[in-house]
């Protein structure tokens, strides 16, 4: 077995927002030069999520809009007491939403790897899911398989 790693590095630009990061995971893949494998796509922060489901514009407000009936960003939740906590920086968003958030919908997604090429359904795409933006947001891309 062999394994290859990599990350995605990219901007988000809303406070809540959903981007296909399938090409980018694509081309790590290509890079790899692994034949049959599993990639494992994770996100490396506690406010963002990954999740495997349709790139469709309508369905990514839904989305949206749906979790955050679950969880609205401006209920008095105690992590955001932030005088009540320590070691707080002094640019420390509000933000207990998108981590509840983010715990639903889970910070990694595994797919297989055949033939060089992801096993996607015909309307799937690897979604990352911002909760806490904008900022700068990192995944990591992990493959473990065979040339």
């Amino acid at each position: 077995m062999l394994n290859f790693y990599d990350e995605i590095e990219l901007p988000t630009a809303k406070s809540f927002e959903v981007i296909d990061i399938t090409k980018q995971v694509k081309q790590i893949v290509e890079k790899s030069a692994l034949q049959e494998a599993i990639v494992t796509i994770t996100s490396l922060h506690t406010t963002c999520a990954l999740a495997v489901n349709e790139n469709e514009e309508r369905l990514l407000d839904d989305i949206r809009n749906y979790f955050l009936a679950l969880a609205p960003a401006d209920k008095p939740y105690k992590h955001n007491d932030l005088h009540l906590r320590v070691n707080i920086p002094p640019d420390e968003p509000e933000n207990a939403h998108a981590h509840l958030i983010a715990m639903m919908l889970g910070n990694s997604e595994s797919v297989s790897v055949h033939q060089g090429e992801l096993v996607l359904g015909r309307y799937q795409s690897i979604l990352m899911l911002e909760m806490d933006g904008p900022r700068q947001r990192k995944c990591a891309v992990q493959l473990i398989g065979t040339q």
